[in-house]
């Protein structure tokens, strides 16, 4: 069996970057129009084919999001966005709508679609359906079990492939499809504008009682029913592979760039050991890296069945134990030049995130700043400074220090 791919979100060009360099085999992204992520930059014309080359260069497939559902005027104008796309040299485009998919394959016969999770395929009927329309990837929706995946498997053409996510926000609505935000706000969860309102504080009122708020629970905080945990599936990546998943996608486009680095890190790492012939067990330092960045407690949501505990009643907030501090722009005679981003002092205990390897600890010394002069904190928003390491550290590594 094939090696399963890691697919890596890509939400603008410092994301597409750390992706790459983090070990990613594939990555996904959107242009400016028809993606399921209004808030990120994303990328459009000279951009989406410089995302691409610089992809292509390191053997990285890239994947655009084409999943909104549009309508009418958006769609009369789709066939020329699909020409352009593909003219990029993108690998393949995931999509939603069955018009969208239909429109791929006129317009352009050879590019390989990915049927979305917002298709909702829970069952080998509708995989099968959509391998009848020409699709060639199937991404399967949360709410599967590793047992109904390897079902799907058994059941559906050998070149579909299967690809889940193994990493990430969930949503509370089956498969994305959510019509709350817009709802509540306008702003259409379908079309790329989701305001989170699931995760936002709720609470009864009565009738006769106006202006009276009762919490749905018993915390003094109130009560978040809606708030989902975020999915986790690290240690299950062999039972996936052995249900016939070929891809493990995280999800994160909307996240910074330390996000992707770090969670990409952490599965790379994972995968290389969990994958090796023979199997080597994944060190403490890989599952540890996936408490460093900002996340919601852990669930392993529908994989073993329905679950009943992947809400998190509290706040909408996230948990985190680092903080980014700097980003590496290059190590020489024994100094490490870094761009700033958080206030750091010398003296501090700080880690280095780099590729592949457990990060090193060190403390700042002889910490100077752009124009070599000694400083005793790098304390601005964004400065360049350097400070003593003999380490070999390659450009793009995070430095970070403990969360206070």
């Amino acid at each position: 069996m094939k090696r399963p791919e890691l697919l890596s979100p890509a939400g603008d060009r410092e994301c597409l970057e750390a992706a790459l360099m983090f070990g990613a085999d594939a990555v996904y992204l959107a242009a400016k129009e028809f993606g399921m992520r209004t808030a990120p930059k994303n990328f459009e014309g000279d951009a989406l084919r410089e995302a691409v080359s610089l992809a292509h260069e390191k053997g990285v497939k890239v994947y655009l999001t084409a999943n909104i559902l549009p309508r009418n005027a958006e769609i009369r104008v789709f066939p020329h966005f699909i020409r352009e796309a593909e003219a990029a040299g993108i690998d393949a485009v995931i999509a939603a709508d069955l018009g969208v998919i239909s429109l791929i394959r006129q317009h352009c016969p050879e590019l390989a679609v990915h049927a979305s999770t917002q298709t909702g395929i829970v069952n080998c009927e509708t995989a099968n359906v959509l391998y009848a329309m020409g699709v060639r990837r199937a991404v399967l929706a949360r709410e599967l079990s590793v047992e109904e995946i390897a079902e799907i498997r058994a059941n559906t053409p050998d070149d579909l492939e299967l690809e889940v996510f193994v990493h990430g926000a969930m949503c509370m609505s089956v498969s994305g499809r959510c019509l709350l935000s817009e709802y509540l706000t306008g702003r259409d969860a379908n079309r790329g504008a989701c305001a989170q309102s699931c995760r936002w504080k709720y609470a009864l009122t009565e009738e006769k009682r106006p202006g009276q708020f009762f919490p749905v629970g018993e915390d003094e905080d109130g009560s978040y029913i809606l708030n989902a945990k975020d999915l986790c599936l690290m240690p299950y990546l062999r039972e996936l592979s052995d249900a016939g998943v070929s891809s493990f996608k995280i999800e994160g486009r909307a996240k910074s760039a330390y996000y992707t680095a770090g969670v990409t890190n952490a599965y790379r790492a994972a995968m290389d050991r969990v994958f090796a012939e023979p199997p080597q067990p994944v060190p403490a330092w890989v599952n540890a890296e996936l408490d460093h960045v900002s996340h919601r407690p852990y669930t392993v949501g529908f994989a073993f069945g329905q679950r009943k505990d992947m809400i998190w009643h509290e706040k909408n907030s996230y948990l985190h134990d680092r903080e980014v501090i700097g980003i590496v722009q290059r190590a020489e005679n024994g100094r490490l030049y870094v761009s700033q981003r958080n206030r750091f002092f010398e003296g501090d205990t700080v880690e280095i995130l780099m590729p592949g390897t457990e990060p090193p600890v060190l403390t700042v010394t002889d910490l100077r700043n752009g124009d070599g002069e000694p400083i005793s904190a790098a304390n601005h928003a964004v400065m360049d400074c350097t400070f003593a390491c003999d380490l070999d550290v390659p450009a793009g590594a995070y430095l970070r220090k403990e969360a206070q």
